[in-house]
Parts: structure tokens; C-alpha cells; sequence
């Protein structure tokens, strides 16, 4: 999406700072930044441009206790950038942000340091690394996206508001990388905890849930997140989207419209404490968002859920564009160990998590906490 009004974010004009922890003779402190990953419980397609700018979007979501980060250690003036994934052991060096091309590899890191550091004095070595690969359904790579700009606005002392720092994410992967997707994982992983977000054609708005502590204890305790053994590339996936939303009349237009509404639905369950048709709410929305393009769902994946079903699960879904990833489901409390089972009998592996309410975090590793 390389249009500015279809991601309906502007583009921030950021001036050029000089690196003051470079400067004052702090340069050997690094500086840390966490973000959470997140479950999209509903409304993920309705957040894709250019539906939010023409109907309006709505997602229902959460944070969970896995995270991205980046680590960010000042160098003296007149030497190279590094950028480094520690996941997949991939490193280079660059003379100045501005040499920095798109090739594929640690493109993230590059665009962030073109757009924030253009003249920043001294260099810098910047590494990342997160508890889930890209392609997860987890909002991973927003989440990365959000970190590095976290450990940027601090290492260049500008502050940020939660919702520059995710404006200026969806600016980096959607404007400068071209890469197509939706708004939701920018906002969720900058902001944290459990939210109601809705994507209106000029703005988006975050609205924290004040949900009941016990409700999200018994919500918690009846979900199971199963990683399905494969990951993807959600790129293609949101480009048939894209593509069957401009069919006139089609049936994408219909699913998007129903998975409004089953959001809304959900959003009253749980504030209202009325967990007893989540999972049929889950199925609900799982069955129209395979109604957005194909590749949402594999084979391997219908085999899993209804393996899952069969086992006793309410409903459930697959996290983010789909075609892999992790599958979460509604269990009751009596059949979510066999749940557990029959998904790990076809590949699936169970992973604990807990709900998690902290957005973005930046720290100096000398324990400057913000």
C-alpha cells in the first residue's frame, strides 16, 4: 500500500536530532525496548485498507506475555551503523542510515533508521530479536516495527506519544516497505492490555476494556493457544483480500460486514461477563473470515480445528491473515486437556500465555526505566 490516504496515516515529518546519549559521555549505555505480541479475538480483515476508510473498522484484542525487543548501544561519531537479527544471525554494517537499501533482510531495522536517524550524529548497533518468528498470526513484525521505534525515540531524545509511535509504525511497513496489511498490530502491541479499536477514515481509536478480573481469569483459563507447526507470509493473503473487496457485490464485502458485528457482540459479552457463547462467537467470525480470500485456511489447518471440535472445543480461530500460525481456541474446562492432545497428535504444540497489560517499554540498561 504505497498511497498515504489509503492507510489514512500522514506521514510524520521528524526533525533531525543529534544523539545526545552519544554526546555526553553516556555512549556505552544501551538502551532496551519490550513490546507484547497479541491475540486478535475479532474483527482482523475489517482494519485492511480500504475498508476501514470506507466503512470503518472495529477489532477486538489482547496482549499476551510474549514479546519483541530491540536493544539499541551508541557508538563514537564516524563509525558504521550494525544492525543485527540475534533470531536468525543475520548482521551487517552500513557507513550512514542513508545507504541503507531494501533487500529483504532486516529491512524493518532499515526503514526505522531511515525515516528516524537521517542525521544522527554517531553510530550505533542495533539488535532485535523476538519470542515469535514472523508469520506467527501474533503480530510479530508490527510488534518488532514498534519496538525499534521505541529504542530510536529514546536514543534520539524525542518523545513520543502511544499513538505517533504506532502512526509512525503503520507509516514504516506500510508506506516506505510497501508491505500490505492492516492497522490493528501497531496499535495493539504500542498500547498493551485488552482493547476495543476502531478505524475510522481520518483516525484510530484505542479503547482500553475495563474488563471484569474475573471474567479475564475465567477467559484465560477455557482458552488454548496451539502453535499449528508451519508459519507464512500474510502479504499474498491481504492482497486477495484487497483484491475481492473491489468485486462488486462479492461475498468479502458480506463476511466483513458480519465479522463488524460479531466483534461488537463479543466486546458486550465480556464486558457484560457473558463468556458462554465466546467460542460460538470464535467460530462465527473463523467462518467469515474464510470467506476474505483463499489461503486463509490449509488443509493441515481444517484438520486441527475439527480434531479440536471433535475433542470438545467451542469454537476457535486462526491468529492473523491465517494460513498458519497459531490456532486459538475456546475449550470448557472439562475438555481443554483433550483438546490439547488431539492437536498434538497432528502436529500442534500447546503454548501457555497470560494475558498481558504493559504496551511498549524503553529502558536504559544502567535500569533509567520509562
Amino acid at each position: 500500500i504505497r498511497d498515504r490516504d489509503v492507510t489514512g496515516v500522514q506521514t510524520c515529518a521528524l526533525p533531525i536530532y543529534r544523539v545526545h546519549e552519544a554526546r555526553n559521555g553516556r555512549a556505552s549505555v544501551a538502551i532496551r525496548s519490550r513490546v507484547p505480541l497479541r491475540v486478535s479475538f475479532a474483527g482482523g480483515g475489517t482494519d485492511v485498507p480500504p475498508y476501514p476508510q470506507t466503512h470503518g473498522g472495529v477489532v477486538l484484542c489482547a496482549a499476551i506475555d510474549r514479546f519483541a525487543y530491540a536493544s539499541l548501544a551508541p557508538t563514537a561519531d564516524g563509525t558504521p551503523f550494525i544492525a543485527e537479527s540475534l533470531d536468525y544471525g543475520i548482521r551487517a554494517a552500513y557507513a550512514h542510515p542513508s545507504h541503507l537499501a531494501f533487500d529483504g533482510e532486516l529491512d524493518l531495522l532499515k526503514a526505522s533508521l531511515r525515516r528516524m536517524a537521517p542525521g544522527a550524529v554517531g553510530g550505533a548497533h542495533l539488535s532485535i530479536h523476538s519470542d515469535a518468528p514472523p508469520g506467527s498470526g501474533l503480530g510479530s513484525s508490527s510488534a518488532m516495527t514498534v519496538a525499534i521505534v521505541g529504542a530510536l525515540s529514546r536514543w534520539l531524545d524525542q518523545p513520543l506519544t502511544d499513538y505517533e509511535v504506532a502512526q509512525l509504525a503503520v507509516v514504516i511497513e506500510r508506506e516506505d516497505l510497501a508491505i500490505e496489511g492492516g492497522l490493528q498490530d501497531q496499535y495493539a502491541c504500542t498500547f498493551g492490555g485488552f482493547n476495543f479499536i476502531e478505524f475510522h477514515h481520518d483516525a484510530v481509536v484505542v479503547n482500553p476494556l475495563r474488563v471484569n478480573p474475573e471474567t479475564l481469569l475465567e477467559l484465560q483459563y477455557t482458552l488454548l493457544l496451539v502453535f499449528t507447526g508451519t508459519t507464512r507470509r500474510s502479504d499474498g493473503i491481504l492482497a486477495r483480500q484487497i483484491q475481492n473487496y473491489g468485486v462488486p457485490g462479492g461475498a468479502v464485502q458480506d463476511a466483513l460486514q458480519e465479522l463488524k458485528h460479531i466483534t461488537l457482540d463479543m466486546k458486550r459479552a465480556l464486558l457484560q461477563s457473558r463468556l458462554d457463547n465466546f467460542g460460538a462467537l470464535l467460530h462465527a467470525g473463523w467462518e467469515n473470515k474464510k470467506r476474505l480470500a483463499t489461503g486463509i485456511t490449509t488443509p493441515h489447518i481444517d484438520e486441527m480445528y475439527a480434531c479440536a471440535l471433535r475433542a470438545g472445543a467451542i469454537g476457535g480461530k486462526v491468529l492473523g491473515a491465517g494460513g498458519g500460525g497459531y490456532l486459538l481456541l475456546a475449550c470448557p474446562e472439562t475438555r481443554r486437556h483433550a483438546v490439547a492432545r488431539a492437536c498434538e497428535q497432528l502436529g500442534g504444540t500447546p503454548t501457555p500465555f497470560q494475558f498481558e497489560v504493559t504496551g511498549l517499554r524503553t529502558w536504559r540498561a544502567d535500569g533509567g526505566a520509562r
